[in-house]
């Protein structure tokens, strides 16, 4: 299937690793050209020197998602080497597991900074070149949170469904100009989040990670390799008459018809 993507300019945030470096592999490899962005440079060198010794076209900056001012430096960037942006990926890491009485007004704005901030900047500073591209992308990497509610996730649970409410708000709006946006909706995918998550409801007594693919109606986690697909399907002209949605990609595990 040709996807179209070759010289097409894509911006992915939380691109040095899991999820956020296969959509960078997965779009570079169909000949788009990419930006990443992390806050860690370390992590961010090896990941653009090692995609561009596979011959991608790939610019990374360290960069902050969650701090004002550090995204629209992203874009200055990308205009500055590319001259335009069609495609927005905004991927920002989770925000922690908690409780209602655990978290403070500071756990509150970090998970808002973070996860639904991030992708408001990122639009903000990308919107006037989406416009021109004329089919231009977005796609927000949330998580089957918006579909239902997973436990002990308070932050994720409140704070993904808002930046679902915007994305289908947003699609609506920016329908007219050619721009599609869609959420990807991941769970049980292997990557340092999963872990994370896992220690928590290990600390609390809960079944161990290994042990929820019970759950799981195709009985095993998913790579990121995966889910990128999704996103560089979504991204691509295939995919022009479709916006609005939120897609799960978790193996069959939510139980929500929707």
């Amino acid at each position: 299937m040709e996807l179209n993507l070759g010289g097409k300019v894509a911006i992915v945030t939380g691109g040095s690793r899991g999820i956020g470096r296969a959509i960078a592999v997965s779009l570079t490899a169909e000949g788009a050209r990419v930006a990443i962005c992390s806050r860690d440079p370390k992590t961010l060198e090896v990941t653009v020197n090692a995609l561009r010794a596979s011959g991608a076209d790939v610019i990374g900056e360290v960069a902050d998602v969650s701090r004002a001012g550090d995204l629209e430096r992203l874009v200055d960037v990308t205009l500055e080497r590319w001259g335009g942006v069609d495609i927005l990926v905004n991927n920002a890491g989770g925000p922690p597991p908690g409780h209602f009485d655990e978290l403070t007004d500071h756990d509150w704005q970090q998970a808002i900074d973070l996860s639904l901030m991030s992708s408001v900047r990122a639009l903000r500073a990308a919107l006037p070149y989406l416009k021109k591209s004329g089919s231009g992308r977005v796609v927000n990497i949330l998580s089957t949170s918006v579909k239902e509610s997973v436990e002990g996730m308070l932050l994720s649970n409140s704070l993904r469904t808002a930046a679902a409410g915007l994305a289908k708000t947003m699609s609506r709006e920016l329908g007219p100009f050619g721009i599609t946006v869609n959420n990807v909706c991941p769970a049980h995918v292997m990557t340092a989040r999963l872990r994370e998550v896992a220690a928590f409801r290990a600390k609390e007594g809960k079944l161990d990670v290994r042990a929820s693919t019970e759950a799981i109606a195709l009985r095993r986690m998913a790579s990121p390799a995966e889910v990128a697909d999704l996103v560089t399907f979504l991204v691509s002209a295939r995919a022009a008459y479709i916006t609005g949605t939120s897609v799960a990609i978790d193996g069959g595990s939510t139980n929500s018809l929707m």
